[in-house]
């Protein structure tokens, strides 16, 4: 594998998906794996990776074993060198640099660049066929895998590496090793021709494991046959430039592409038919000066300059004889190759199959598609196909994504205010547990000393005579001691502990015959209606008349002089709801929390136990319900009032 992901450093940005121009990148429980079939090695990835999560192979240990294996080894440069080592003004001593690792040669690329553009441009002069440039490894790589029907169409052309190779092997013989340093991953599995291949910043790290550095190397020049306009190659159109091929926007048929979106551009269009009687020079880089294997950070344009510095002053002192004399001795070396199909992949993804995947992430719609690329796929249709060959998830589409997180966020609150209901509830009833224990004590304690007080009271004032002065004072004492027990009757009706006696009712016969037991004041109406569409329930047809009753009197006592009493019954997910809703004054929001508690009333003195609502709750609470409370004192408002919402199970619990 040329290229790999160090999955410690991958902080899954999607970046170098988005940059992978063979989609060569899966993700896989959040982390982005390199998959070796896919990989046209064009090292995009390495070079956008901020993380430095995805590097490519290191073979400089291979180098070195060859070097210390046989004396014959030759080191072709590759033409972008001025772009990589503009800290060593003289080539000569980056030159000497190589010779001390043990180089026996060191030679120009260039002059394989000469060789290939003096045959392309045998090529379009002929004009039998239109053709590809085969000349970037990683182009060539694309073309075989991805665009299979185009394979005949790549120049039958070696690259400039392999014909140095070649030249070196006829002119030293075919025992010697060579070894590639150029920008481009690719290299390294581009042909068996070449024993091995670095980049020049594996090459820098040779120089400082050796301490070979300017000062101590000893300058040397190239050894022939040396390059010529060939110096131009690693730039834009730097093939057309070095062959002297026509390329004018009006009179000239080749295009020339860069950059992986512009040539997957040029290719599908070639392929679709929209681009006719032209040759194309495409390179996977932004020209080679921008390939993985230069150091990171270097500006393009500055590289540009560099180079051109470099071509420029060749030129101007070469030796235009000798250069002739060895292209003739070249010219006409077999510099043919055959290009493969490589073993098709199947491509095609149901169109059902991709609208699930669709579907599933949130895109119901045409519009919903935003195709805005944060995935690292170019429309969100490719993102699903991709999704379903395994090559990616969908968590990566950062709509959905964040959609999902905010949906996240909002079940997390309504958690949270469910626990924080839930929790209230727990102490509400703690604490009435608490409290019905003590009234319950009190209430028996009562209930005897009580009884003396009524009974004997009663039979006083029977005795005494009509116009008797002390009778009103008895009257008093008698009605005092029955509201004494109404109260101790409601501790001990809050406190019980019995058993809830379910039956199968109606709770529209409930709501009724609640209504039929109350003397409704002649200002106030009542509404009762019924959306459900199952209205029995199991429940204790006697203690939920008792908690109807209790909410209906405080909505009259709520609406002293006029107003109007709604009751909704309604299912909600299998349970049974009733809410009685009045239009009277509201509760105020600092007594909503003790409405429940018992003894705690807004009542005047002597108009309230406090009882009713804290019995209500035990009722609702011995039933497995919940009861709530919903009111507004804002005249200002639409509506003041109070609505209480009692859910109940629909069976027995």
């Amino acid at each position: 594998m040329l290229v790999y992901t160090i999955k410690e450093l991958c902080r899954t940005c999607y970046t170098c998906v988005r940059e992978c121009p063979a989609k060569a990148i899966r993700i896989v429980g959040g982390q982005a794996e390199v998959i070796d079939e896919r990989c046209i090695a064009c090292g995009n990835c390495t070079k956008v990776c901020s993380q430095g999560a995805k590097v490519f192979l290191n073979t400089t240990d291979r180098v070195i074993k060859l070097l210390d294996n046989g004396p014959g080894v030759a080191a072709i440069i590759a033409p972008s060198f001025p772009a990589e080592f503009s800290d060593i003004p003289d080539h000569r001593v980056l030159i000497g640099m190589f010779r001390a690792l043990g180089f026996k040669y060191v030679m120009e690329v260039s002059f394989g660049a000469d060789l290939v553009a003096d045959r392309y441009k045998r090529l379009v002069e002929e004009g039998k066929d239109y053709y590809i440039s085969s000349d970037c490894p990683s182009i060539v790589n694309y073309v075989k895998h991805f665009h299979t029907d185009l394979v005949d169409k790549l120049a039958p052309v070696v690259s400039p590496m392999v014909a140095m190779s070649r030249v070196i092997h006829a002119r030293y013989g075919s025992a010697t090793k060579v070894v590639f340093v150029g920008p481009c991953v690719a290299k390294k599995a581009e042909s068996t021709e070449v024993d091995e291949a670095i980049t020049f910043t594996e090459a820098r790290d040779l120089f400082d494991l050796f301490n070979i550095n300017p000062a101590n190397a000893t300058p040397s020049d190239f050894d022939p046959p040396a390059g010529g306009r060939g110096a131009i190659f690693p730039v834009t159109r730097g093939l057309l430039q070095t062959a002297n091929i026509n390329d004018d926007s009006i009179t000239g048929n080749i295009i020339a592409a860069e950059g992986r979106i512009d040539f997957q551009g040029a290719l599908k269009e070639y392929e679709a038919g929209l681009i006719r009687n032209q040759h194309m020079e495409l390179l996977c880089c932004e020209g080679c000066i921008m390939g993985p294997g230069l150091s990171k950070n270097g500006k393009q344009y500055n590289r540009r300059a560099l180079v051109s510095a470099y071509a420029n002053a060749k030129m101007a002192s070469l030796n235009n004889d000798a250069w002739h004399e060895a292209f003739t001795e070249y010219s006409e070396l077999d510099l043919s190759i055959r290009h493969r199909t490589e073993k098709p992949r199947p491509e095609t993804t149901d169109e059902s199959q991709i609208n699930e995947v669709l579907v599933s992430m949130g895109k119901l719609k045409k519009k919903d598609q935003l195709d805005c690329g944060a995935c690292g796929y170019e429309s969100c249709i490719e993102h699903a196909i991709a999704i379903k060959k395994g090559l990616a998830e969908v968590e990566m589409c950062l709509p959905y994504t964040i959609e999902k997180l905010h949906r996240s966020v909002k079940d997390l609150a309504l958690s949270n205010e469910k626990l924080t209901s839930m929790r209230q509830a727990l102490k509400q009833s703690e604490k009435l547990a608490h409290m019905g224990q003590l009234s319950a004590g009190i209430a028996h304690e009562l209930n005897n000393p009580l009884g003396v007080v009524i009974m004997y009271s009663n039979i006083l004032l029977d005795e005494s005579a009509a116009d008797s002065p002390v009778r009103d004072d008895l009257k008093l004492i008698v009605e005092q001691a029955g509201r004494c027990k109404k109260i101790v009757a409601g501790l001990l009706n809050f406190a019980r502990k019995n058993q809830v006696n379910h039956q199968l009712i109606s709770i529209r016969d409930l709501v009724n015959h609640s209504l039929e037991s109350l003397i409704v004041p002649e200002k106030v109406s009542i509404s009762v209606t019924d959306k459900t569409t199952n209205p029995e329930a199991m429940l204790d047809v006697e203690q939920m008349t008792q908690v109807l009753t209790n909410l209906v009197k405080n909505a009259f006592e709520a609406m002293p002089e006029t107003g109007s009493i709604d009751i909704l019954l309604e299912d909600t997910l299998g349970d049974v709801s009733i809410t009685v809703k009045d239009t009277g004054t509201g509760i105020k929001e600092e007594d909503r929390a003790k409405i429940f508690e018992p003894f705690f009333t807004t009542k005047g003195i002597g108009h309230g136990t406090g009882l009713g609502l804290a019995t209500a709750y035990g009722i609702v609470k011995m039933h497995k319900g919940q009861i709530t409370v919903e009111s507004n004192t804002d005249p200002s408002k639409a509506r003041t009032g109070t609505s209480f919402r009692i859910v109940l199970p629909r069976r027995k619990e």
